[in-house]
């Protein structure tokens, strides 16, 4: 994006975890935690981000028992998203539906048929969240992961079949005439005859071409591999960046790969997450702060923590920082474990503030305040081209996902920041309908 070019308004889409993002917000009263996994509780909050015109919901997934039965809540694949994402394609009519699908565990193929399914079925509001998977490969018997090279590798080769596939029917092939006894044109379907390092793929899609030629592209590495496949393919980016500075750096280095693709910067929107802790007033969301911090369990936490950075933490003090050369010995290579190294080295977290920062926003942008003070610095991040828009982490459902829907969202709409209603009929005609304005017009 040029430099005097920069978005009309803000991405926003909303992350479906149903025990709510704060990872202990679920042992309040008010949570629906007996409800996870059936559709009632999902309809509802649909139909809610829709009523507010967020631009998507999102579902995550892991097909990985483990972190569920080491009690970790985070992650945790409550929802299948394709079923979920359909289910939820007949009670809406406007928001988009994103959802996971892994290039490690499945095939081009069988990919490409289902999102294009859901892309049809929903009248065009599918989104492919692209992953190479970290877990899980015990279900697919698969003794190791393989590296982080080859799983990349794959996903690139992945990808591009399941695109070609996707537009592998011209969009007027299908005739339906009864006269020649003829529903489709065979001179407008291709085969793509790929043969490749991973797959070998004859093609055509046995599926007509769903309204966006193929869902929406997203993706969530910030690694440099991460970063090349968004870069090369992606439509909107979700990373975690909890520092303004440090966002401003990425996005300026993200939108330089993503010209160096040969596309061009606006055809990129980063999404950095954000968990706001709203109140009416500023008192009030004291008082919500402190009321989920006061759910975190310090030595359940200790041994979430403790996996999810790869090294031991049981001999340590609660209230000391965690010694630097931990981190050296780590196994751990997300960018999430820079972002808890740098706030125990650099920043002086002890292990129990840094439990209650893992447990509140898992190393993502978290705020307080009233929904004029997060709108603020909302406003300050967008006009400072640290982000197009933001990922929203609801701290609890269902009242934290509310403040979200009913206070946070109406602030950024009455200030001109996102739009009040929706733009286009699919996903990307949402997304899209907020790109290139001349700053100060």
């Amino acid at each position: 994006m040029s430099d005097d070019l920069r978005r009309r308004h803000l991405v926003l889409t909303m992350f479906m975890h149903p025990a709510g993002y704060h990872n202990y917000s679920w042992r309040g009263q008010d949570s629906r935690a007996e409800e996870w996994g059936e559709l009632d509780l999902i309809v509802d909050l649909a139909t809610q981000a829709e009523a507010a015109k967020l631009d998507a919901v999102f579902f995550a997934d892991t097909v990985s028992p483990g972190p569920l039965l080491r009690g970790d809540t985070k992650v945790g694949g409550y929802y299948e998203p394709i079923t979920s994402l359909s289910a939820l394609a007949s009670v809406t009519k406007h928001i988009g539906l994103i959802g996971t699908g892994s290039t490690t565990f499945s095939h081009p193929t069988t990919l490409a048929r289902q999102f294009a399914g859901l892309d049809t079925l929903s009248g065009g509001r599918a989104g492919w969240n692209i992953v190479t998977s970290f877990l899980g490969n015990e279900q697919y018997g698969l003794t190791d992961m393989p590296d982080a090279a080859e799983r990349y590798r794959r996903a690139h080769e992945f990808v591009d079949i399941a695109r070609r596939l996707w537009t592998s029917w011209d969009d007027d092939a299908v005739i339906a005439d009864r006269e020649s006894a003829w529903w489709i044109d065979p001179t407008k379907i291709r085969a793509i005859d790929h043969e490749g390092e991973n797959f070998t793929v004859k093609g055509p899609l046995n599926m007509r071409r769903s309204p966006q030629g193929g869902p929406v592209l997203v993706q969530a590495g910030s690694s440099g591999p991460g970063v090349d496949l968004g870069a090369t393919y992606a439509d909107l980016i979700y990373t975690a960046q909890p520092m303004r500075d440090s966002a401003v750096e990425f996005y300026a280095n993200y939108k330089d790969t993503v010209e160096s693709k040969g596309r061009a910067r606006d055809e990129v929107a980063i999404l950095p997450g954000i968990l706001p802790i709203i109140g009416r007033t500023e008192a009030e969301a004291q008082e919500f702060l402190d009321e989920l911090t006061s759910l975190v369990d310090i030595e359940h936490g200790r041994r979430q923590l403790a996996e999810s950075l790869g090294f031991p933490l049981d001999d340590l003090d609660a209230d000391e920082p965690i010694p630097a050369e931990r981190f050296e010995r780590g196994t751990a290579t997300t960018s999430r474990y820079e972002i808890f190294r740098r706030r125990s080295v650099e920043q002086g977290y002890t292990l129990r503030e840094l439990i209650v920062e893992s447990s509140r926003a898992s190393g993502h942008l978290w705020a307080v305040g009233s929904a004029s003070r997060i709108a603020d610095q909302m406003t300050d991040w967008f006009e400072s081209r640290a982000c197009d828009g933001f990922s929203l982490n609801a701290p609890s459902i269902p009242e934290g996902y509310r403040r979200i829907c009913e206070l946070l969202v109406p602030e950024l709409q009455e200030r001109g920041l996102f739009r009040e209603d929706y733009e286009g009929g699919t996903l990307r005609q949402a997304i899209d309908a907020g790109r290139r304005q001349p700053i100060g017009i």
